[in-house]
């Protein structure tokens, strides 16, 4: 948008005239507008504002008829001079132009002088008719006050009338802000003629409006009109300059950013009226410190800074200063205007990589030292100090295949401190060459247009120095094999350590350190073992198969070494499948037992297993093989609650097999927790059922010696008893028959004889006594003693007599079991009597 001026007689003033002549005749015109204006205008004076857009939406060129006015875009009109008005009118036209729509327009303005018009009011007398308000309103045309007014005071503003002052005499007040309300007296009325006079210049910023009210009455009081409302806008003035919010402003962007990286954006402030070219503000930077080369640039709108270059290098500037302004007025050379300072930190990013101070070190280290320090190694980075940009982080890249080195970090001093953690062998090797680099903690940012970095290294030579060093155990764990059951007795390879000096184990003795079942001893002087008990693969010592021995090694010296023998025991399939005998089948619940078998070997000589029922079990029980581990035993009809014995033989997958005798109770419950039988001999175990051990053998053995040594005694004692009543006093009473021949001797016939309770010799055994023989004669007696009863044999050349037929009553009607003492007694006396003196007699012959 641009409003030309020229000369008033030059050729290019003629020139305009005619092209302006030219537009007039062919634009249309869209409206008049009357502005009331003093009679005096100065220069550069703000005569009104028009809404050039309510004619033509978009202008590309604004133009004024009349040289002594220019057009703003957003309608203001202003004076080129100073200028007088000699009549009271003035008239020019305001030219819009649209080059794309080719369309034109043009706005007719009209300035009238301001006057002031004297009005003859007709008194009003009591006898006039009453006066009725008009319905019409007295209102006045718009009227806006200029900001920031230079007088002179009083300035007038506006004039009311009411159309009752045509007949009457009226009198006219106001009332509102500015005049009886903060800020008081800046407006007052001429009471007769309506004029409303501003008395001082007014601040827009802080007051930007003043809604009056305007009151028309007669003499006596009478308001013939409604009160009006009058509203002054203040128009604004470009008194107020746009400022930045801060004076100093920081703002901090990544250093070889890219180009157009956003920065940050400034913002200002204007207290004119916003939306108005007063408050359009535009940036700029005036100065960039350093100033070489530019790397910013600022929008000129928005106030966003970016950035114009991608070589921003923190390395070697790490801040800039912008000097910055903002000029409102849309940047016109004539805007008011203010400067601010920008800092502009740059981040640091890992665009140097780290270096060595020296390509190559050396050092020395005596062998077997550990934990030790040996050498620092310093770097550089011109990256930000402490931070990850620079802090560095050590690697070996060769050399340190065994371990033996550890490289770290100083915190303090970023350096590389190189360490022995692993012994180093002179015998082996006098000299290591190891390979170092160096990267940051951060990665690394490439700049743009660089190329990446290599890996800065640095050679490190380490001299190891010879040392008198004892034995070594290498490797520190040695295996060996051997079969499970290895009987006490056999030798296996030892543990064997070596003298470096003398790359040999002569001279050196072991001895046993850890040996937790005691399964070993070890030969002093080579170091071999020895079994002392057999080997078992299942015991709890073994873990994995393997049963670890710890050997120690001693020089002549005392010094010494240490080392693991481990003894890998190859499984041999010495254990049956072991399984729990008692199990319970709860009837309510589960109505089967599961019979899970465990194999102390290991699991190839383990499961899958086999389950078979041993004699007649089948015909009461089914057994069903699960998966090869398990088996359900189940019945094959209900059975009566109580103990059964089931015999079944588990094999594992080799055949090695073992026979059970299941005690199996079937309760009436729901789990085996709930059954409440008591514990009694299964009813399917019979004596042949039964095995006894060596000691109930034994037991029993001891128990029945014991027991005829008792009943001996007994015997003993009743037959010496018996013997002394067995001869009479009177001896002669008896008869001695003498007998050269031999007879078949007299037996013991059984018979029952109960006897009283009070016997106290009576004993449960037969007992044959004595045979006594003489000259070829045998005579027998035997004696039957039976709980309860006595029963006497005697044969004498084939008579039988027994108690019944001494009391003369026949055999078969007799009650042997009940017999009295004194008839027992009366019976055998005279028969002990008889046979002892007969027996004597035959002695003496």
């Amino acid at each position: 948008m641009a409003v030309a001026s020229a000369a008033p007689g030059s050729i290019f003033y003629k020139q305009l005239l005619f092209c302006l002549l030219v537009l007039l005749l062919f634009c249309d015109a869209c409206q008049k507008i009357s502005l009331q204006v003093p009679s005096h205008l100065q220069a550069e004076a703000l005569v009104g504002k028009v809404n050039l857009k309510k004619c033509l939406q978009s202008a590309s060129l604004i133009q004024s008829s009349d040289p002594d006015f220019r057009i703003l875009e957003d309608g203001s009109v202003y004076t080129t001079r100073d200028l007088t008005l000699s009549s009271a009118k003035k008239s020019f036209s305001i030219l819009l132009s649209d080059a794309q729509r080719q369309e034109q327009k043009k706005i007719d303005i009209v300035l009238e002088a301001r006057g002031k018009k004297v009005y003859e009011i007709p008194k009003r007398h009591p006898k006039d008719a009453v006066l009725r308000r008009s319905k019409r309103r007295w209102a006045p045309i718009p009227c806006s006050l200029m900001e920031n007014s230079l007088g002179p005071f009083p300035q007038h503003v506006q004039q009311v009338q009411s159309d009752a002052a045509q007949n009457y005499t009226i009198f006219y007040s106001i009332s509102g802000p500015g005049v009886d309300k903060e800020p008081f007296n800046l407006f007052f009325i001429d009471k007769d003629t309506g004029d409303i006079f501003c008395t001082r210049s007014i601040d827009r910023e802080q007051y930007a409006e003043f809604p009056l009210y305007a009151y028309a009455t007669t003499i006596d009081g009478y308001a013939p009109e409604y009160p009006l409302p009058l509203l002054f806008k203040v128009e604004d003035d470009n008194d107020n300059a746009p400022y930045f919010e801060s004076k100093l402003t920081m703002f901090s962007v990544p250093e070889n950013c890219r180009t157009g990286t956003s920065v940050g954006k400034v913002t200002a402030i204007d207290h004119d009226e916003p939306d108005t070219l007063h408050t359009r503000l535009r940036y700029k930077i005036l100065q960039q410190i350093p100033d070489h080369p530019k790397h910013f640039s600022v929008h000129p709108d928005t106030g966003v800074i970016t950035t114009a270059t991608p070589l921003l290098d923190r390395e070697k500037c790490d801040t800039y200063k912008l000097i910055m302004e903002v000029r409102d007025m849309g940047g016109q050379p004539f805007g008011l205007f203010n400067t601010g300072t920008i800092t502009i930190s740059l981040e640091d990013e890992n665009d140097n990589p780290p270096y060595f101070t020296e390509s190559s070190y050396f050092t020395e280290v005596e062998e077997n030292r550990i934990d030790v320090e040996i050498l620092r190694m310093a770097v550089r980075d011109q990256d930000l100090p402490n931070t990850p940009h620079s802090k560095a982080v050590y690697k070996i890249l060769q050399g340190n295949e065994n371990g033996n080195f550890r490289i770290s970090t100083d915190p303090n001093t970023n350096e590389a401190v190189l360490c022995v953690v692993k012994p180093l062998n002179y015998e082996a090797s006098d000299q290591v060459v190891l390979q170092v680099g160096v990267l940051n903690e951060a990665q690394f940012s490439r700049a743009p247009n660089s190329q990446a970095p290599t890996m800065c290294t640095a050679t490190v030579t380490v001299k190891v120095k010879d040392t008198d060093e004892g034995p070594e155990c290498q490797p520190p764990v040695k295996v060996i094999q051997s079969k499970d059951g290895l009987p006490e007795g056999k030798e296996l390879l030892g543990y064997k350590a070596l003298d470096p000096e003398k790359r040999s184990s002569e001279g050196l003795r072991y001895k046993k350190i850890k040996d937790e079942g005691n399964w070993f001893e070890i030969n002093e002087h080579t170091g071999d073992l020895k079994t002392v008990k057999t080997l078992d693969r299942e015991s709890k010592f073994v873990k994995n198969n393997q049963y670890n021995v710890s050997v120690m090694a001693m020089d002549a010296v005392g010094r010494s070494c240490t080392g693991t023998l481990v003894v890998l025991l190859e499984d041999d399939n010495d254990h049956p499948p072991q399984i729990d005998k008692e199990v319970t089948i709860c009837r309510h619940g589960k109505d089967f037992a599961v019979l899970e078998p465990v194999d102390a070997d290991g699991p190839e000589n383990g499961p899958p297993f086999q389950f078979v029922l041993v004699n007649s079990a089948s015909k009461l029980w089914t057994l069903e093989t699960k998966d090869g581990k398990t088996a359900i035993l189940r019945e094959r009809q209900n059975l009566d609650y109580d103990y059964y014995s089931v015999p079944i033989q588990i094999k594992d997958r080799h055949g090695l097999a073992a026979t059970y005798t299941l005690s199996v109770r079937v309760c009436d419950c729901t789990t085996p927790t709930d059954c409440r039988m008591t514990t009694k001999l299964p009813r399917d175990i019979t004596p042949s059922n039964v095995i006894l051990g060596r000691w109930a053998i034994l037991a029993m053995v001891l128990g029945s010696a014991l027991l005829l040594c008792v009943l001996f005694t007994c015997f003993c004692v009743t037959a010496k008893k018996a013997v002394k009543k067995c001869f009479p006093e009177d001896v002669a009473q008896q008869n001695l028959i003498v007998s050269n021949t031999e007879g078949p001797g007299e037996e013991v016939m059984e018979a029952n004889i109960k006897l009283p309770t009070q016997t106290s010799n009576i004993c449960d055994t037969n007992i044959s006594v004595g045979t006594l023989g003489g000259q070829g004669v045998k005579t027998q007696q035997s004696f039957e003693m039976v709980k309860g009863g006595y029963t006497l044999d005697s044969s004498k050349g084939g008579g039988h007599q027994t108690m019944e037929s001494v009391k003369g009553v026949g055999q078969g009607g007799m009650d042997t079991g009940r017999y009295t003492y004194t008839e027992w007694h009366s019976f055998t006396q005279p028969r002990l009597g008889e046979e002892s003196i007969r027996g004597h007699t035959l002695i003496k012959n």
